[in-house]
């Protein structure tokens, strides 16, 4: 794998890497860029645990770096469900398609993405009530589309912003949400998919100084931007990766 990759193929996973480790300190977003490109070099399904060990690196500078910001009140909540979501990709995940699936979640976003929109600007006192069964859902969700795509990220982010929090608890709370379900994730891709193998890691092993830097990279720009720009950079972000998956 290493050893076939031609100059260009290595400069688009030097991008990927950045932009995952760009994305985990707090420019969310970024990734959606890289995980097309890791695909489209790679293949859809392998891309999955190739790309599996690189956010680890980065979800791991993250937390190093907002360990005291989590809410460990949401994280209990949901990361059971994503368990249970997670165990249930790797079983069903082959028996939906890869585009109903992209449909499906892209719908859920949109209309979670409206929902949040008015609270944002119409109806910003309405408060999002703290149901279990929503944790569960959200947490059921987050797990499966991050076992079949790495695709949790505009799910959580939604649930994240819904509670209000400020840029650094948000940020914070979703690196160890990521993390955990990320560490979680990586025996079902060794053993049983087999999507993460020497090869692969060698490769991660390579792009683990780009990652970094864009880990890095991406705390310096979180700083320079406001609470209320954030937000808005969020929504809008969410929003064009939600309209994205409607194309494969």
């Amino acid at each position: 794998m290493v050893s076939a990759l031609t100059v260009s193929e290595w400069a688009l996973v030097g991008v990927s890497a950045l932009l995952i480790g760009m994305n985990k300190t707090g420019l969310f977003g970024s990734a959606m860029i890289a995980i097309p490109i890791m695909a489209s070099l790679f293949g859809a399904r392998e891309s999955v645990g190739l790309i599996l060990p690189m956010l680890i690196v980065a979800d791991v500078i993250a937390v190093t770096h907002y360990r005291r910001d989590a809410d460990w009140g949401v994280l209990i909540r949901l990361l059971p469900w994503a368990v249970v979501g997670i165990v249930a990709g790797v079983f069903i995940g082959d028996a939906i398609s890869a585009e109903n699936f992209r449909t499906m979640l892209a719908v859920v976003i949109i209309v979670a993405l409206a929902l949040l929109a008015y609270k944002e600007f119409i109806h910003p006192d309405l408060t999002v009530p703290e149901r279990p069964w929503i944790a569960a859902i959200l947490g059921v969700l987050a797990g499966f589309s991050s076992m079949v795509g790495n695709a949790a990220g505009p799910l959580m982010t939604l649930y994240l912003l819904s509670m209000g929090f400020q840029k650094d608890r948000f940020i914070g709370t979703g690196a160890f949400f990521y993390l955990i379900m990320n560490v979680v994730k990586v025996p079902f891709h060794a053993f049983i998919w087999g999507t993460i193998t020497y090869q692969t890691v060698t490769l991660n092993l390579i792009t683990v100084p780009v990652i970094v830097g864009g880990g890095f990279l991406g705390l310096l720009l979180v700083k320079r931007i406001k609470e209320k720009p954030y937000r808005l950079f969020v929504l809008a972000i969410t929003l064009i990766g939600a309209i994205r998956l409607f194309f494969p």
